[in-house]
């Protein structure tokens, strides 16, 4: 019996996440569940899977988590603490899907059980790329990749030398507003915003897919995990959002991992490697898809993504401000402090500012470093945004 734990079960991915665990419940002994206000999803998933814990990252959530689930057996407990010493948990395998950087420390604690961590929070290997994986190498530990590219990248090169890669191309939806005009994102809502052509995601990585930031976190991601430069690592944005990722060869071949956008796939993938297992996702019927298309990203539609090409050059601690800016870029659009636009200037700005005050390349990378960072980057970051405000 498997022994796993979902941190962020209660969102997207990790709903997909306990989608396939209820599905053979006596295959795996689930260790704890992690969320945060949607007390009721927690304690419905808990008692459905017989955790030993469920812990809220919100302490004044506590007394009513505890209500919640008194007399059933599961444990109850609150606060980020209480989320890091659930990862601290013996697990076999662990589900990182915390959204934003507070998914690091517990991904960080997970690791030290040399057991295996399912990463989808993109924002650690953004912030702490060297960091997480060195630690994972300290432990002995597996990092497999949940995001859809990088898990299509990881099937890819499954037999392959990473040696022989020429390229690797990561795919792109373009997002709600790829079929606006220019002038018109400037007044875009964030509503607007959470319309996802074709995936049902949270409101934060809809919003996050339509400003292409989401991609621009992926491009970083890439080069992190798999150890490519940056000038190896492309973009095509693809409507249909069939194919996930592309590695190109350096004998011309070029290898692309075809699926339904199913997050359930990657998942999936990461819970029952090394072997592959029968999954209730659609099958493709290729000839009904008919055909796939393929364009260039606009780069003035998406200024993210020379940020991330800008983060990836930099180094040091700069993806820590990159993704500590995006976030409260983020958080400012969606309270309608700043337009849809003014989220890359956000992060662009807050960049230039740190890069001059702090040396980012010159800074050791220690968890410390890193949310020291994180936090001076959001203070840096709110300046601009009352700037523009």
């Amino acid at each position: 019996m498997k022994r796993v734990t979902l941190l962020g079960a209660t969102g997207s991915v990790g709903q997909n996440a306990v989608d396939l665990i209820g599905r053979n419940p006596d295959a795996y002994d689930v260790v704890a569940l992690t969320g945060g206000r949607n007390l009721a999803q927690l304690v419905a998933d808990a008692i459905r899977l017989k955790a030993d814990v469920a812990v809220t990252c919100h302490e004044d959530a506590y007394a009513e988590l505890k209500d919640l689930l008194a007399g059933t057996g599961v444990a109850v407990a609150a606060g980020a603490e209480a989320i890091r010493e659930a990862a601290l948990r013996p697990a076999d395998w662990t589900l990182s899907a915390i959204v934003g950087a507070a998914g690091l420390v517990p991904g960080m604690a997970a690791l030290s059980h040399g057991a295996t961590l399912a990463l989808a929070n993109k924002e650690s290997l953004v912030t702490a790329g060297p960091l997480l994986m060195q630690t994972a190498d300290e432990h002995q530990a597996t990092i497999l990749p949940v995001d859809s590219e990088h898990s299509a990248v990881f099937q890819a090169l499954v037999g392959e030398d990473i040696a022989a890669v020429e390229r690797v191309i990561i795919t792109a939806s373009g997002g709600a507003f790829r079929d606006w005009p220019l002038e018109r994102l400037a007044t875009a809502t964030a509503a607007q915003a959470s319309q996802h052509p074709n995936w049902d995601m949270g409101q934060r990585i809809t919003i996050d897919s339509a400003s292409m930031f989401n991609k621009a976190m992926e491009l970083i991601e890439t080069k992190e995990f798999f150890g490519v430069s940056s000038e190896m690592i492309e973009v095509l944005v693809h409507r249909e959002s069939l194919v996930h990722a592309m590695v190109g060869f350096h004998d011309g071949a070029l290898m692309a991992h075809v699926g339904p956008p199913d997050m359930r796939h990657a998942i999936g993938y990461a819970l029952h490697w090394p072997d592959r297992q029968h999954l209730p996702v659609e099958r493709l019927n290729l000839a009904q898809v008919g055909s796939l298309t393929f364009d260039a990203p606009d780069d003035t539609r998406y200024p993210a993504l020379a940020l991330a090409k800008r983060v990836m050059e930099e180094g040091g601690l700069s993806g820590a401000v990159f993704n500590a800016a995006k976030e409260a870029a983020l958080d400012a659009f969606v309270a309608g402090e700043i337009g849809f636009l003014e989220m890359a200037q956000v992060v662009s700005d807050t960049l230039d500012a740190l890069s001059s005050d702090e040396g980012l390349q010159n800074i050791a990378m220690t968890l410390d470093n890193v949310l020291e960072t994180d936090a001076l980057a959001r203070i840096r970051a709110k300046e601009v945004i009352n700037r523009l405000g």
